[in-house]
């Protein structure tokens, strides 16, 4: 069932809707209603930030009261959502917007199918953010669940009020870019049984096919040939061969061009270095970053930025068995540099290692990967909040104010030089762990960086806290997969597109 979305700027009162989302700021004597709110307070019997405070609200920031209507709005019910304080002569900050849209939709009655969002939008920015962030917060996975627990369907429209110059075009891109997010998370719920590497290439091929992408899929004979190492060694253990998939698309006026390398591990039970049980019940996840890389390339195709995108996504799944790798084993990677592996469950890096290598092939202006691949990110940086480490420093800036600009909470972090040392194998060229378990997150970005040519301008995002939500939901993300780094990689490829990525 897909969703429509429009810009009204009618009153939200008399709009023929199931429910009307309002906000409100949490002032010194209770909830003071927010932009777009007005109507409505106006509207309600007694005032509607009475009403509230009389029902304990504050306005606090994903505070939501259903309140019925009452008889203010033609739609029967009002959802009020806190955004927090008032800001000081300013506009609210879009990342609130988009949040507290989020909250709301994860509260509405299920048989509130048509919403109006009279939430601030007095710009396209904040406009954009409300349908952004409501198209994410009413996100449902349904695929397993059997009785009523599978009957919640999304929302049929949004209609977001503005009068906001460029309003329409925000929201307008705000669709594909959310629906690609909402994929991804898809894909990362998944059971791993139901997506094995062939599968997950399946899925990039309907994708391919539906958006206009050229796609190209290697299979374990054809990675076997031509040199794929780090793949072939990892997804060797497993009855479920490994797969290369290379996602391409061009503009007729590109001037630049941007490649994506994702890991793409569908379950990461170690290896033969066996993960213990409470670390292994959400590797399912471990594809993450393929999956958002996946779902970037979908927005792109979409949307259409004026440059050229190409992706890989490095597919295996990481299983013990009799043909598993061994930990000692050495790998010759893609590329022809060889690889002593110390630890089996350190296998994200193998996979991405050969790709990144292929995708340098392609020439890019600018390459970026995306891997949920080391726990020792969620040690840094916990679990909202993904890692950005680079080939120098302007790099890393520029994608975390991508990232920044996408809504999406990003940290740039160094590349020490000093800790390649820990990285030397006495039999290999590079070992894939190093010696001592401190700064184990930078360690294998700096492992990436001996696969990334002088020169060539690259960026690691490392998403494995961000990726998959282990508590409870929040704003617009759900429990389990969030769709991480998938706006950032699609704000990348339009700021390139637009000149501001150099």
């Amino acid at each position: 069932m897909s969703t429509s979305l429009s810009v009204i700027t009618e009153s939200p009162c008399s709009l023929d809707a199931d429910a009307v989302v309002v906000g409100y700021h949490s002032g010194a004597d209770g909830p003071e209603p927010a932009s777009g709110a007005h109507d409505v307070e106006a509207a309600y019997p007694g005032g509607l930030a009475r009403t509230l405070s009389l029902l304990g609200a504050s306005g606090a920031l994903e505070e939501v009261h259903s309140l019925p209507s009452a008889g203010a709005t033609t739609a029967p019910v009002v959802l009020a959502v806190g955004l927090g304080p008032a800001p000081d002569g300013g506009a609210p900050d879009p990342d609130h917007v988009a949040r507290a849209a989020g909250a709301a939709l994860r509260a509405r009655p299920a048989e509130a199918a048509r919403v109006v969002l009279a939430l601030p939008a007095g710009s396209a920015e904040l406009a954009g953010a409300a349908a952004t962030g409501a198209i994410l917060g009413d996100y449902a996975f349904t695929r397993y669940r059997t009785g009523e627990d599978a009957e919640r369907t999304p929302a049929s429209s949004f209609q977001v009020v503005s009068a906001a110059d460029g309003a329409a075009a925000a929201v307008e891109r705000a669709e594909p870019v959310a629906a690609s997010v909402n994929l991804v998370r898809d894909l990362v719920n998944t059971a791993p049984a139901d997506l094995v590497p062939e599968d997950l290439a399946g899925v990039a091929e309907e994708v391919a096919r539906e958006h206009g992408l050229q796609v190209q899929t290697l299979d374990e004979k054809e990675l076997a040939e031509g040199g794929y190492g780090g793949l072939i060694g990892v997804g060797q253990g497993s009855a479920n061969p490994p797969r290369l998939v290379r996602l391409s698309y061009t503009h007729p006026e590109a001037s630049s061009t941007v490649a994506f390398v994702g890991k793409g591990i569908t379950f990461d039970s170690g290896g033969l270095s066996l993960k213990p049980a409470g670390a292994m019940d959400w590797m399912k996840s471990d594809m993450g970053g393929a999956a958002a890389v996946l779902g970037a390339m979908r927005a792109i195709g979409v949307l259409k930025p004026k440059v050229n995108a190409v992706a890989y996504l490095a597919i295996a799944e990481n299983m013990p068995s009799g043909t598993a790798q061994r930990p000692s084993d050495v790998l010759t990677m893609y590329g022809g540099k060889t690889v002593e592996v110390l630890n089996t469950d350190a296998e994200g890096r193998l996979v991405m290692a050969d790709a990144l290598v292929r995708a340098q092939e392609d020439g890019p202006d600018l390459l970026v990967d995306v891997a949920t691949l080391t726990g020792a990110q969620l040690v840094a940086l916990g679990t909202r909040v993904f890692a950005v480490m680079a080939s120098d420093d302007g790099t890393r800036a520029s994608v975390t104010a991508s990232a920044d600009a996408a809504g999406e909470a990003a940290w740039p972090m160094p590349l020490p030089e000093e800790l390649r040392k820990g990285l030397d194998s006495s039999v290999a060229d590079i070992a894939n762990v190093a010696g001592e378990r401190w700064g184990g997150m930078l360690s294998a970005g700096v492992f990436l960086k001996e696969f990334i040519d002088d020169g060539q301008r690259w960026a690691h995002l490392d998403i494995a806290g961000p990726s998959f939500n282990q508590g409870g939901p929040h704003g617009y993300t759900p429990k389990g997969g969030t769709g991480a780094a998938t706006r950032t990689l699609v704000r990348i490829a339009e700021d390139l597109a637009g000149g501001a990525q150099t």
